[in-house]
């Protein structure tokens, strides 16, 4: 079976605010473009800035881009403002960044060291992701703990998650991204 072919999805968008983040939600037609309805990595030209990212999911078969304040200056971006994008996926997923609980967890089960690196990069996103999905501390480092378990019993990726879901708690309610 052939490789997938790249995708390539060009338009503009308008940033939006969601309380203090800065999102760019991708127009309805072009995120219908994109080969899946969860996290989906691609190459991105946002204002002529280029960026190697996960582009995620709203919950409600659309996408967004996280606009770090590296790129918001970059882009000089406010609410309301356009940017032109143009998205190429890619199957070379860049590495996600691990929060502390979880960095901390997977370096203190020295069984598991090599078991990590050994993940994909989009399973190493799913992980992730799954342990960030909640406001609650308790359950977050529930996750963080199960996360290790399931790993020392051979778990490759997070059972039982929704991956076009919208998984950022201070962008989402009920698995969607707020309104």
């Amino acid at each position: 079976m052939a490789p997938k072919a790249p995708v390539t999805v060009t338009g503009t968008a308008q940033v939006r605010a969601i309380d203090e983040r800065l999102i760019l939600p991708l127009p309805e037609e072009a995120s219908a473009q994109l080969p899946s309805r969860g996290q989906v990595a691609v190459h991105a030209v946002l204002g002529g800035q280029e960026r190697d990212t996960v582009v995620e999911p709203d919950g409600r078969k659309g996408h967004w881009i996280d606009l770090d304040a590296e790129l918001v200056g970059a882009l000089g971006a406010s609410e309301g403002s356009t940017v032109e994008f143009t998205l190429t996926t890619t199957k070379d997923w860049p590495e996600p960044e691990v929060p502390a609980d979880l960095a901390a967890a997977l370096e203190d089960a020295d069984d598991l060291a090599e078991t990590w690196p050994s993940l994909t990069p989009m399973a190493r996103w799913e992980w992730v992701r799954w342990v960030g999905s909640t406001r609650s501390e308790s359950t977050r480092a529930k996750r963080v703990d199960v996360s290790i378990d399931k790993l020392r019993n051979g778990s490759r990726r997070p059972c039982c998650f929704d991956l076009s879901s919208c998984t950022d708690p201070e962008l989402a309610r009920s698995g969607k991204l707020r309104e």
